[in-house]
Formats: C-alpha cells, structure tokens, sequence
C-alpha cells in the first residue's frame, strides 16, 4: 500500500529556489533508486516536499528521514544554515505520529 510523506521547511521558502528543489528531487530519486523504494509521485510547494512511495508507512518514514539527512547536510554546508527542514513544536504531535498511537502512550 502507498504511503505519502511531507517534509516541511524550518523557515521560508527555500524551495522556491529552482536548484534546492532540484537538489532535493533529485536526492530523493537516488534514495529510491539505492533503495528499491518506488517514488510513484513527488511534489514540490516552495516550502515543502512530498513523496508518495509504493512501501508500507515504516519504509516510507526512512525514506524520509534518509532524505531529510542528506538534503540536510547539503544545504547547511551551501548556505551555511541551521537546518533546511523543520521541527515540530514540542507540544505539536507529528503527522505520522497520530498512526502509531503506542509510541505516545
């Protein structure tokens, strides 16, 4: 079953610059090419990325934190930022967060 996952931008709107998004669309296609994971669709907005991937909802969470790692290192050593994407605030529960209701217990 496909399962969708959405990384945010901490601040701004960093992919609205034609090379971030293209630096991380093209990251997260080699992430799936390494990994065997189908990228059935991937969609930009200025401030966010999200990847449909053919996998089970765990699979498609590595995805997604193996993407936010790399696209991470590069853009803190291009631009020399904190961070491209964002935390949720300590009292916001993350999205996929409210499909595992044992981890919050």
């Amino acid at each position: 079953m496909p399962a969708a996952v959405t990384l945010r931008a901490l601040t701004g709107t960093p992919l609205a610059d034609p090379h971030v998004r293209s630096i991380v669309e093209s990251t997260a296609r080699a992430i799936a090419e390494r990994t065997g994971v189908e990228v059935l669709e991937l969609a930009t907005q200025p401030d966010r990325v999200t990847a449909l991937v053919d996998a089970p909802r765990l699979a498609a969470i590595g995805f997604a934190a193996e993407l936010r790692r790399l696209t991470t290192q590069w853009y803190t050593r291009k631009y020399d930022a904190p961070t491209l994407w964002g935390e949720p605030a300590s009292d916001d529960e993350p999205d996929w967060l409210s499909d595992l209701p044992w981890l919050r217990d």
